[in-house]
């Protein structure tokens, strides 16, 4: 894969992810039910239960500010320094959502449909980003400067065997 494919798939799975976040900090401050699965699946107890705020801050609003800064540093011109600040934001928002993930599982016992797209929407950005900057820098390839060909001096030159010293005198 091609650096630019590779940044334009990060690109891609981050806005789908600030999708999510933006729906889902949506819902929490309109109050309403989230649309997910069959009779509302999980994401009503899931968004209504203790471990849907910090400190106050819907964890909806925290994952719509993660992917912002994410999308932030895919957008920067390409250097190692925005490489590395994608990884390590990729990398503190997948553990912030396992730990999620893991209250969903055994804390409120019901999952989110929404909540897991985005664990698994941030966990391919943290493989890919982390991919990304391990593999360094890909300068975009030029193409191969033509080579001149020159003919040969005489007709004896191009007749000359490889590796034999060349003929001395009339043949």
């Amino acid at each position: 894969m091609s650096a630019r494919t590779l940044r334009i798939t990060l690109i891609a799975l981050t806005l789908i992810g600030v999708g999510v976040a933006t729906y889902l900090t949506y819902i929490h401050y309109a109050g309403i039910k989230p649309l997910c699965g069959r009779n509302g699946g999980g994401c009503e107890i899931v968004q209504t239960s203790e471990y849907s705020k910090l400190a106050g801050i819907p964890v909806a609003l925290i994952g719509l500010i993660g992917y912002v800064g994410i999308l932030a540093s895919l957008l920067l011109p390409q250097s190692e320094n925005g490489r590395l600040a994608t990884v390590a934001m990729t990398v503190v928002g997948f553990g912030f959502s396992a730990y999620l993930t893991y209250r969903e599982v055994f804390s409120i016992q019901h999952l989110c449909d929404w909540c897991l797209s985005s664990f698994v929407i941030i966990f391919l950005l943290m493989c890919l980003s982390v991919w990304r900057f391990l593999r360094g820098e890909q300068p975009a390839r030029a193409p191969a400067p033509a080579r001149e060909r020159v003919a040969p001096d005489s007709a004896r030159e191009q007749a000359q065997p490889l590796g034999r010293p060349p003929l001395i005198g009339p043949p």
